[in-house]
């Protein structure tokens, strides 16, 4: 099934009360300026002329809810009339766990809203406030509890290797999303982004960096426990920008094919697990469906390098076979 075009709108830390540690939205976003009805309104005439249509206004970053209800409407009226004639099919938008209400989810459902995603970070109390997160665990339960009794769409997100967390605390935050049974989630491994207060953290040596092999690593563990839930992981990793790869990352997880890595280490521990038997200096071929090639082989032959050496193979191959499904299957193992 093809997937639905999105129009993205930010809003920048608009009606965000206080400041993560991890957080420039500016540059995480790309975008420096929140936007207005007018900005939306311009977005929407230009996909229209282009013959566009059954589309997805997104409004993503800052707290969406947590500005004046005036303010929202000014944003979700200036969609009315595409979502009147069908060039809109859906509105989401994204916002703070703390500043959802009844009356305020009414009011975005009666704009057309259709799914609201949800900042959860991380399920443990102590490393929300490490983070500067301003909200609690509890917070997020109740907030997904108001979104899906209001009939709309749940969206997760959350964060790894935040300060005060570990491998152990961000698998644990997953069992707690799946638990509030999202339609969907948002994995982003923490980045450190420029003139963050995670910078001067990491800088001074109060924060250990959580490196592309961390995130690859933990989201390796996590990735399964959702696919097993039956929960789309829909976004793994911040979306590169020009502003980030110029220098706004300046370390931590930030890399542009992050969820291939993650796919990639999945995919690798799936061979390892059937390499455990095969005797030292075999010759084996690995199958695995057309698709997901690549991904076994691993970046400049990665996989293939490190279960050689670790199981002493004269020799690795990776064949496609229809019949593997999503995993990996043992296809020969010759002397």
């Amino acid at each position: 099934m093809a997937r639905r075009r999105i129009i993205p709108i930010f809003v920048p830390n608009w009606g965000c009360p206080n400041d993560c540690v991890f957080c420039d939205q500016k540059r995480i976003s790309g975008s420096p300026l929140p936007a207005s009805g007018a900005d939306v309104a311009r977005a929407l005439e230009a996909v229209k002329a282009r013959g566009w249509s059954g589309l997805e206004l997104a409004f993503y970053g800052g707290s969406f809810t947590a500005v004046s209800p005036a303010l929202q409407a000014e944003l979700l009226e200036a969609a009315q009339p595409w979502l009147a004639d069908g060039t809109v099919a859906s509105i989401r938008l994204s916002t703070r766990p703390d500043a959802v209400d009844p009356e305020g989810l009414a009011m975005l459902k009666g704009y057309g809203v259709t799914t609201v995603e949800l900042g959860a970070q991380s399920m443990d109390d102590g490393v929300l406030t490490a983070s500067g997160r301003g909200h609690t665990a509890a917070d997020t339960v109740r907030a997904a509890g108001l979104v899906k009794k209001a009939g709309l769409r749940l969206i997760l997100q959350m964060m790894t290797g935040l300060p005060g967390s570990d491998r152990d605390k961000d698998v644990e935050t997953a069992r707690h999303l799946i638990g509030l049974a999202p339609d969907g989630v948002r994995i982003y491994p923490t980045v450190i982004v420029r003139n963050t207060p995670l910078e001067d953290m990491w800088r001074a040596g109060t924060y250990r960096e959580h490196t592309v092999a961390d995130a690859v690593a933990v989201c390796a563990d996590i990735l399964p426990m959702f696919e097993a839930a039956g929960i789309p992981v829909i976004r793994l990793g911040l979306n590169p920008t020009d502003e980030l790869s110029a220098g706004g990352a300046v370390a931590g997880a930030y890399h542009p094919a992050l969820g291939e890595l993650v796919r990639s280490e999945i995919l690798r521990r799936q061979a390892a697990a059937l390499l455990r038997d095969v005797p030292p200096g075999s010759h084996v071929t690995l199958g695995v469906a057309p698709a997901r090639v690549s991904a076994m082989i691993g970046q400049h032959r990665r996989n293939i390098a490190s279960l050689r050496e670790e199981f002493g193979l004269a020799d690795l191959a990776v064949k496609a076979t229809e019949t593997a499904g999503q995993g990996v299957s043992l296809v020969d193992v010759r002397p």
